[in-house]
């Protein structure tokens, strides 16, 4: 079983990884070695990879469905995430289309009650604001959130992308329990600030995309992503920054040869490291890849390891 770690203080205990759905029904393309959402979640929690997150934005609305339904009657082994306040709806050629956020209290009342039936659940034990919304005061999205905690819907307060000053204004409306941002070797901007503001505030920090949307492996050395993966579309993809980014993975792959581990393994092994308080959340829909990523909280990197790979130059092109 995978080593744990407390989820933030007082919180749940969970296996030191976790594991994103979004990809298993959103923005990624599936390849011939996916594997049906019910048995990777079924394996991760075989192997106590036990935090699962999703959002009513992915699919639109469908990841939270599968979620439900893969989790069936183990639903009480599960840390349970999901998010509101980011709306998508389906365009004409089918595609997902992300309208922006929307923080209003009377639509996030609504979000709730929409993933709670969409999930098969009474509760979930951690609600996300998705994104922060310029056009509605964090206090106003926060404390219809802390509505919800009183009503027995969701567990515990979480928010997605906030900056700093955001979080003190929602922490002074109701305790947040975790933050969720990107962080990897290639997305590194917040250690300074909202990492270290879950430090100082008892909070969890949730990792998203922690092994570079899949670069940092390794897996798109001389390959581009396909035209229907989103991937395609963010500038560090495109072909001139690829080439030029590969001086990060060459860097982790000679890490990964001195540990005899995976340059995934290496990658999500330095996300560990930059505190206890941190759980990322990296997907797959593999089995085989879940394995993979669970084995990277017993692989432990050297002080010269670490400065080696903190040392790495900043990624070409935007995120």
């Amino acid at each position: 079983m995978i080593p744990t770690r407390t989820l933030w203080k007082n919180g749940p205990e969970v296996g030191s990884v976790g594991l994103g759905c979004m990809g298993m029904t959103w923005a990624y393309k599936a390849d011939e070695q996916s594997e049906t959402p019910d048995h990777v979640i079924g394996h991760a929690l075989d192997i106590g990879v036990n935090f699962i997150d999703t959002a009513d934005v992915y699919g639109p609305f469908t990841n939270e469905e599968v979620v439900g339904k893969a989790l069936g009657s183990r639903r009480s082994e599960v840390t349970l995430a999901t998010k509101g306040g980011l709306v998508s709806h389906v365009g004409d050629a089918g595609e997902p289309i992300i309208s922006g956020p929307n923080g209003h209290p009377e639509h996030l009342r609504t979000a709730i009650d929409d993933s709670l039936r969409r999930l098969g659940v009474d509760h979930v034990d951690l609600y996300y604001l998705h994104r922060p919304d310029p056009k509605v005061p964090v206090e106003d999205s926060i404390g219809a959130m802390s509505e919800m905690v009183e009503a027995g819907k969701v567990g515990a307060l979480g928010v997605s992308e906030f900056t700093v000053e955001q979080l003190d204004r929602a922490q002074a409306i109701h305790p947040i329990s975790a933050v969720q941002s990107e962080l990897s070797l290639w997305t590194r901007e917040h250690l300074a600030t909202s990492l270290a503001w879950t430090v100082a505030n008892d909070a969890a920090f949730v990792p998203f995309s922690p092994l570079g949307r899949g670069f940092l492996t390794g897996t798109f050395r001389g390959t581009a992503p396909a035209a229907d993966d989103f991937r395609s579309q963010l500038p560090r993809f495109n072909q001139e920054n690829r080439d030029a980014n590969l001086v990060i993975v060459d860097a982790i792959a000679a890490v990964a040869a001195e540990l005899d581990a995976t340059p995934a393994q290496v990658a999500l092994a330095w996300v560990l490291a930059q505190g206890e308080n941190v759980v990322p959340i990296p997907g797959t829909r593999r089995t085989s890849r879940l394995d993979e990523n669970a084995g990277a909280a017993s692989v432990s990197l050297s002080a010269g390891q670490l400065a080696t790979l903190d040392a790495l130059p900043p990624p070409a092109g935007s995120r």
